[in-house]
């Protein structure tokens, strides 16, 4: 924990929320979240009212491990200078618009398919929009820690808190959209598509509204053979994490961010089947899932920045990974009840809560471990090894459920107990990585 940190007022902390850079990463926060509705949630339900099988559903988020493997292509975001674009707009943000346009232009094309006479145009499509909405993030990323310099620790956590509230916005707070659009009026899954492009267009003029990234240096380096690139761009950030670590922490460190959230994954693929499986109503989804979790995750995202601040982000993330793994139990409540509107109001009050914090403390924690010599390509890596778990062994959520016959309770206790592995590995570690934290904090005091 910070030492200035403990010296100063609570309340003062509040005034990092002045700072105009906080609300560009807000802005940024809410582009990156918003394709998950176009490939999640929004595109389960139009897949479960169409009757396609869980198992099938849950499969469909294999598109989302191009966020796992987003890592592979994060040094041509460092590197690789888009023509004309990168001139008028940055290294950062010429590559957030060249993906918001491929994103715009997938999504128009949902907005043209039937989904059982082009299922596999309909894969396509959400495949096309997490390749360029992961490579959007990479370049998100690095933005955002490029903003803050070392010595604004404070800054960089507050920027974390609002990279989440973003993220939950442009998720949340905008994904409620569609589920208004097909239950309160006579359009069609397809036709909200087609509105979302409106949201897609705004959020191409934020990008060029922003501010270039101040600490981003466009030289690059010559190299006399690929092989020294290779090596320069995608060995070397590797080989420096675990020369800075040592590898048995380095080890250590990978696999709880590999394991961390895979219960919340789990959770969150099958969330909308399950709302609509037990009787709740698009409304209903929209109301609770979507816009009360956008709130409650947005205010316990900034007093988790404040937490963490306070306790450290090792203590946050053990307090918020137990939190979040009781939180799951809620949902096996339902299951038990039924759609019981109140009922799901607490659960999905309780979830924000938790997932906020977490999420937090999990991004302030892999930011702590990029050098910045290398941003984007660490940061993406370590994204991206969070993601793998996330993404590809929750595409078979279905399964699971399918393989329980349907007991939704059992499934979300199981959920509840996937958070364990990773809560042990941090308390094994809690030592060196409490080390590393206050040696980070008394570089910056």
């Amino acid at each position: 924990m910070s030492h200035s940190a403990a010296r100063e007022p609570w309340y003062k902390d509040f005034a990092i929320y002045r700072e105009p850079r906080i609300w560009v990463i807000f802005g940024f926060g809410i582009i990156s979240g918003f394709p998950w509705v176009l490939i999640g949630s929004m595109l389960s339900a139009w897949l479960q009212e169409m009757g396609v099988d869980r198992s099938a559903i849950g499969l469909f988020g294999v598109v989302f491990v191009t966020y796992s493997i987003n890592a592979l292509w994060s040094p041509l975001i460092d590197r690789v200078q888009l023509p004309l674009l990168n001139r008028w707009l940055g290294q950062r943000r010429a590559w957030m618009m060249f993906c918001l346009a491929g994103i715009l232009i997938a999504t128009a094309a949902l907005a043209q398919l039937d989904i059982i006479e082009n299922l596999w145009w309909v894969a396509c499509a959400a495949l096309v929009i997490a390749i360029f909405s992961a490579t959007q993030d990479i370049a998100i990323d690095a933005y955002r820690i490029e903003t803050f310099g070392p010595h604004e620790a404070r800054l960089q956590s507050a920027g974390a808190a609002m990279a989440t509230a973003g993220w939950w916005t442009g998720y949340s707070g905008f994904g409620a959209i569609p589920f208004f659009l097909v239950d309160g009026t006579t359009l069609m899954w397809q036709d909200a598509y087609f509105v979302l492009c409106f949201i897609i267009a705004a959020q191409m003029l934020f990008v060029l509204a922003a501010s270039k990234s101040i600490r981003y240096r466009p030289e690059m380096p010559k190299f006399d053979h690929w092989l020294d690139w290779l090596r320069s761009t995608l060995v070397e950030p590797i080989a420096e994490f675990f020369r800075r670590s040592g590898w048995k922490l380095a080890l250590g460190m990978l696999a709880f961010i590999f394991l961390f959230k895979l219960g919340e994954a789990f959770l969150g693929r099958m969330s909308i089947v399950f709302y609509k499986e037990v009787g709740f109503t698009n409304d209903d989804i929209a109301v609770y899932s979507k816009m009360v979790t956008w709130w409650i995750t947005i205010i316990f995202a900034i007093i988790g920045s404040f937490v963490n601040l306070r306790l450290g982000i090792v203590r946050g993330l053990l307090i918020g990974g137990i939190a979040m793994a009781s939180s799951n139990l809620m949902f096996a409540w339902i299951a038990g009840v039924g759609p019981d509107t109140d009922l799901l109001l607490a659960a999905v009050i309780i979830d924000g809560f938790t997932a906020a914090w977490s999420t937090v403390a999990f991004v302030a924690f892999i930011s702590l471990l990029c050098n910045r010599a290398f941003t984007a390509t660490q940061y993406a890596l370590f994204a991206s090894l969070g993601n793998l778990g996330r993404t590809l062994v929750g595409s078979y959520s279905g399964y699971v459920v399918n393989w329980l016959d349907g007991d939704w309770q059992l499934f979300f206790i199981l959920t509840a107990l996937m958070v364990t592995p990773s809560l042990i590995i941090l308390i094994l570690m809690r030592k060196p990585l409490l080390r590393l934290e206050q040696n980070y904090h008394r570089e910056i005091d």
